[in-house]
């Protein structure tokens, strides 16, 4: 699926390159391992190439997904739940743990909505901070562009 040099994004982590395909004897049995290294923090991960799917590793989007994106972050016609932090916070980390992009854009939004209306439990502002970090990267990438470009895009959305 992917070879050394491509670009893969792990859900919750963000784009990574791969930078190896390593064979492992595992309990006797050979296993291929992509080896990425994640843009933002330089973490290795190595990740069996038969679970890859699984796990959630993708390609990047390609830039004709943007806009589907962008669209996501402008919608305001969206009802956000009003139910306990932790219940919200539990509910929008299992989005970006699915690594979509768009369920990604849906967390952004809504907690920038939500922070209009009441302050942000700390674990809500450490959220929002990190699905903008896993948006600005990827569309970034996306875009062949400077991240600064991206987060002008995004607070230009959000009027930040």
């Amino acid at each position: 699926m992917f070879k050394i040099g491509d670009m893969a994004v792990y859900p919750a982590q963000g784009v990574g390159v791969i930078e190896n395909i390593e064979t492992k004897d595992i309990m006797g049995s050979e296993q291929s391992f992509y080896v990425i290294k994640i843009l933002g923090n330089n973490a290795k991960i190595m990740i069996p190439e038969s679970g890859a799917d699984s796990v959630g590793l993708r390609e990047v989007i390609s830039e004709t997904e943007i806009p589907r994106v962008y669209e996501i972050l402008r919608e305001r016609k969206v009802t956000v739940d009003r139910q306990t932090w932790n219940k919200r916070y539990k509910e929008y980390w299992e989005k970006i743990k699915t690594g979509s992009v768009y369920e990604i854009a849906e967390v952004l939004r809504d907690l920038l909505i939500l922070k209009t209306d009441k302050d942000l439990s700390f674990g809500e502002r450490k959220m929002m901070d990190i699905a903008k970090n896993l948006l600005v990267m990827e569309i970034s990438i996306a875009r062949h562009c400077k991240q600064e470009l991206v987060e002008k895009d995004l607070d230009a959305i959000f009027a930040i």
